[in-house]
């Protein structure tokens, strides 16, 4: 968990969290926030293991922390978000010890995180996308009559 600790102390990685936390301060809805970021990481953790993928657990974590880095730029810009977490976290992998294969592999799964496709996939693509889905408590939101969200993708039950 070494690199892992070091992207939670990454100037950048900081710098993105609040720009975010900044710009969802008065967001009612669910926040893309170290909750967040520790919930999908933990969730990732709890289907890699019930699935036997093996996927390592640096590249999950790292997935994790990162695939909502980019959320500021979408509020900002209209940039999609993962396409911008995906632009900003090579510098921070690579800064924090992670090859360009390592780096390729968690950037995969950032682009992958919000494509419906990736849910079936049995690799870090696949486990961070359900992950980040299972992630929502809509059974316990009290936004959650007023959410966007289409009813068949509302967390209505605990899972892990």
């Amino acid at each position: 968990m070494e690199r892992i600790n070091r992207i939670l102390k990454h100037n950048l990685f900081l710098e993105c969290i609040a720009k975010t936390e900044s710009l969802e301060a008065d967001r009612k809805f669910c926040h893309h926030d170290m909750v967040h970021f520790l919930d999908v990481a933990r969730l990732a953790m709890i289907l890699n293991l019930k699935e036997g993928l093996g996927v390592d657990e640096d590249y999950i974590y790292a997935a994790a922390l990162l695939h909502d880095i980019g959320r500021f730029r979408q509020y900002e810009d209209g940039t999609p978000h993962e396409k911008a977490s995906a632009g900003l976290a090579p510098k921070i992998l690579q800064e924090c010890g992670f090859d360009d294969k390592e780096t390729n592999v968690i950037i995969r799964a950032i682009l992958g995180h919000r494509n419906p496709q990736s849910a079936s996939e049995r690799n870090l693509t696949g486990l961070l996308y359900r992950a980040d889905k299972m992630s929502r408590s809509c059974f316990c939101c009290k936004a959650e009559a007023e959410c966007n969200w289409k009813e068949g993708k509302k967390n209505r039950e605990l899972h892990y």
